[in-house]
């Protein structure tokens, strides 16, 4: 089958599509015909090997795995003896930790779920890692509640466009901080109000906010406790850092030493892959509550080019990698935003 590999780390320059083995199935996995994949920062991060840090993990002279991909659609192949969710057809989709920019690819059931009847391959493969990273986020480490002011900053990205939605359903009145070029997008998609970062600095502005989700920036967690309300909650996933050693980490770890001493609750995120809060999503999808914000779609053959993209910082929404010739549904429109019952 044909997939990307690299060998070493370094730009998307050493990726190549190759020829390799079709991957064996185990007892508890499941065989996936890839329709669609998406890509994220989290893959050009293993690419390279940056930071640093993370190399105690990924390989620290070359990498562990030398296929890439992460969230994947397609349709289920084969399963082994001990699966009982799927059989041979469903349409799928989930985070499947490494190479789903192939034809082919093994994960174990319980990284996938059924696919969103309403979306298309395409459509689905954008929202494992983006979207369950949005809502453990909201959800579990901002503990966010209906009638909450949420500041999201990054909210025209691929964790924050589905944040925006979902902190809507909540019931929160959302402010998104993005770049001016995409102000009405965040504003399209659910947003009660908009920052434009190069012109307004939101730890400055006066106004507090009860949870602020940052997945971009680099304001420290010490500026960002300024827009913090009293009682408020800081949720930090990634951001920018020009750091190759230890990245945003140093933030992160600076938010745990002082949550203790202070009334706000400083919180880093780990999204953990989880089916139950894919099929969670899926119901939400269905309902016409969330949709995927879809940039650009590159062939498997031209992946490198949806990473250096990637890489760009630029993108709206999500960068998809289509491996199939099926073609690209509609968004869904006219997004409901009533809050939990």
């Amino acid at each position: 089958m044909k997939a990307i590999v690299y060998e070493a780390y370094g730009s998307a320059d050493i990726l190549e599509v190759t020829d390799v083995r079709k991957p064996d199935v185990e007892a508890d996995q499941v065989l996936v015909r890839v329709r669609a994949a998406s890509a994220n920062p989290y893959d050009w991060h293993f690419m390279r090997g940056v930071p640093y840090i993370a190399r105690a993990s990924m390989g620290l002279r070359k990498p562990k795995y030398s296929l890439l991909g992460t969230d994947v659609a397609g349709e289920v192949e084969a399963v082994g003896s001990a699966v009982t969710r799927f059989r041979p057809g469903d349409a799928v989709f989930g985070f499947v930790g490494s190479g789903s920019f192939a034809e082919y690819v093994s994960a174990p059931e319980k990284l996938l779920a059924l696919k969103p009847a309403n979306l298309s391959f395409q459509q689905a493969a954008t929202v494992p890692l983006a979207a369950v990273t949005a809502l453990q986020g909201l959800r579990d480490a901002g503990e966010i509640q209906s009638g909450q002011e949420v500041l999201i900053v990054g909210a025209s990205g691929g964790v924050g466009t589905f944040a925006v939605q979902i902190a809507k359903w909540y019931g929160a009145d959302v402010t998104g901080v993005c770049s001016t070029r995409n102000l009405e997008m965040v504003r399209s998609i659910g947003a009660d109000h908009v920052i434009d970062y190069t012109r307004e600095d939101f730890t400055r502005t006066g106004q507090r906010y009860d949870l602020i989700f940052q997945l971009a920036g680099t304001a420290s967690p010490s500026a960002c406790r300024r827009a913090l309300a009293p009682k408020g909650r800081l949720v930090l996933s990634s951001g920018d850092s020009p750091g190759r050693i230890i990245g945003p980490v140093d933030r992160i770890i600076k938010a745990i030493l002082m949550s203790p001493f202070i009334g706000q609750a400083l919180r880093p995120l780990v999204a953990k892959p989880s089916s139950n809060d894919l099929q969670f999503l899926r119901e939400l999808i269905e309902a016409g509550r969330v949709a995927p914000v879809i940039d650009r779609t590159y062939p498997l053959t031209e992946a490198a080019d949806a990473i250096r993209y990637i890489e760009t910082g630029r993108a709206r929404g999500k960068v998809v990698i289509s491996v199939s010739a099926t073609p690209i549904a509609t968004m869904p429109v006219g997004i409901k935003q009533e809050s939990p019952s």
